[in-house]
């Protein structure tokens, strides 16, 4: 099974690289992940460069089938967000260095 990145190592990381104190760390990325959050839910369409493009999509709503009981449940039409990574970043996951 594969290792999970959380926010607590992200945190890590970020106070790593950049020295800051936990606190301070904290308010950074609880910062960032707010503006992102607000960047998708104003524009169907958030580009990081070098990182990649979020898009919003709607979902229609739709008849699914509880898989435990079989029962139908009715799904409410939503919005998802998708994302397409940017060509820095497909490389860097591929061991490619530019």
């Amino acid at each position: 099974m594969a290792d999970t990145f959380t926010k607590q190592h992200a945190l890590s990381v970020l106070r790593a690289r950049t020295g800051l104190p936990a606190t301070e760390a904290e308010a950074v990325l609880d910062a960032l992940l707010g503006i992102l959050a607000d960047a998708f839910a104003a524009h169907p369409r958030t580009e990081l460069r070098g990182f990649g493009v979020f898009t919003t999509r709607e979902r229609s709503a739709r008849i699914t089938r509880n898989p435990k009981t079989g029962a139908r449940v009715d799904t409410p039409a939503c919005k998802t967000v998708g994302f397409k990574p940017g060509k820095e970043l497909k490389a860097r996951l591929n061991g490619v260095t530019q």
